[in-house]
């Protein structure tokens, strides 16, 4: 198998060079061009070795969780970076069928019933509650910040994303009612409530969000303003004047899609505003890596704008604007790296280091995804009516300005 996995590696690197210690001791290097990253991995396993040749979308992660693969000389980081760059141009021919496989069935990988969606929900976001302290903002804000100027803190980013959000949901009154589709620790429901006096529906499937969200409405005061419940977005049976969806979309399922967009569609009133915020890919559609799929966020996907605004269309709404997050999440994540590193013991006692892997691995290749790979964030405003929302984009910029004056 290492003479295969010999073969693999010659035709893969072909950007900067990668130094491969074996696990009988014998230490190669495959050289692409000299401009590249320069890395380094030991691979302390004939099974690890056998594994990447073999399935190494889903070998890399297992492996390295199991530290049966460790960087060498160099961080996880620059390990990935060199890995991540050669992949963006070509695999080699099992991985490419591979890949190929998994875009013929991902419609049936993503059908996500009502059953399947909370087990998906609850696999990471029923997490203990005490991890997503240990690297988020004080708010609990598991989406892209925005990063309006040089020099924000984290803190002050998430602050800024919730208001370029409500910005663009157009609150010219209070009262309105809103939906939050996926309110996760209900850091959105609250700031709407108590910034633009909405009255607010906030729904989930993680029942340790709903917890700790519905503590956080009563600890603000605010439990005639907003509620939480337990609800899959295909329930719902009221219309509202806004509804909000922020980092929910990418747990939707391409199966899902119309469904998602027909439900948005009939929850709003005739002349209501909707903004959807999702994690989307630049380079049209593609498929979620299988590793990520097991352990970090079964189901889940994330969308090129050309399908999303496929389903759109479908709908019968208005896509009434359209903006763009192109390295937001990169910086937000890096953010939440730093955070999580300087956590590490904290995050080890309350799991184990095969879990702290794990997160580890995901939070750098998320970042690197954004950064290399083609990974964005888009915000759609939708409506019903072509009329619904002011004719031009001033008022968004006005009211944003206002809030964060």
């Amino acid at each position: 198998m290492k003479h295969l996995l010999n073969i693999v590696l010659k035709h893969f690197i072909q950007t900067g060079s990668l130094l491969v210690t074996f696990s009988d001791g014998t230490r190669r290097i495959y050289k692409g061009s000299a401009d590249g990253p320069q890395a380094g991995i030991h691979l302390t396993t004939r099974r690890a070795e056998r594994a990447l040749v073999i399935n190494s979308g889903m070998a890399f992660g297992e492996e390295y969780m199991a530290g049966e693969i460790l960087p060498d000389g160099c961080t996880l980081e620059t390990l990935m970076l060199l890995l991540m760059t050669n992949i963006n141009g070509h695999g080699h021919i099992i991985e490419e069928i591979e890949d190929r496989l998994r875009y013929v069935t991902r419609l049936l990988r993503t059908l996500n019933s009502l059953k399947r969606s909370r087990r998906n929900v609850a696999h990471h976001y029923d997490l203990n509650g005490k991890l997503y302290d240990l690297f988020l903002d004080r708010d609990r804000q598991y989406s892209c910040a925005y990063f309006s100027r040089e020099g924000m803190t984290l803190e002050e980013a998430q602050e800024a994303k919730k208001h370029h959000i409500a910005s663009k949901l157009n609150f010219d009154r209070e009262g309105l009612e809103v939906l939050d589709i996926g309110c996760g620790w209900g850091g959105m429901a609250i700031t709407l409530a108590k910034d633009y006096g909405a009255r607010v529906l906030g729904i989930t499937l993680s029942v340790e969000q709903l917890q700790v969200a519905r503590q956080r409405a009563k600890d603000a005061g605010l439990e005639k303003q907003i509620r939480f419940e337990l609800l899959d977005y295909r329930k719902v049976r009221k219309q509202f004047d806004r509804i909000v969806s922020v980092g929910m979309f990418e747990h939707v399922g391409i199966a899902q899609f119309d469904q998602f967009f027909k439900t948005v569609h009939d929850c709003l009133k005739p002349q209501g505003t909707a903004l959807i915020h999702s994690i989307g890919r630049m380079d049209g559609p593609g498929t979620t890596n299988p590793w990520l799929d097991k352990y970090i966020f079964p189901g889940g996907y994330s969308p090129a704008l050309s399908e999303t605004i496929a389903a759109v269309e479908r709908s019968h709404l208005w896509l009434t604007d359209c903006e763009v997050l192109r390295l937001h999440y990169a910086k937000t994540i890096a953010e939440w790296r730093k955070r999580f590193d300087a956590n590490r013991t904290k995050i080890t006692a309350l799991y184990d280091e095969r879990f702290v892997r794990m997160f580890e691995l995901y939070l750098v290749g998320s970042e690197l995804a954004f950064r290399t790979q083609g990974h964005m964030n888009f915000q759609m405003q939708l409506s019903r009516s072509v009329d619904a929302v002011p004719l031009t984009r001033d008022y968004m910029l006005d009211r944003e300005r206002e809030k964060l004056a």
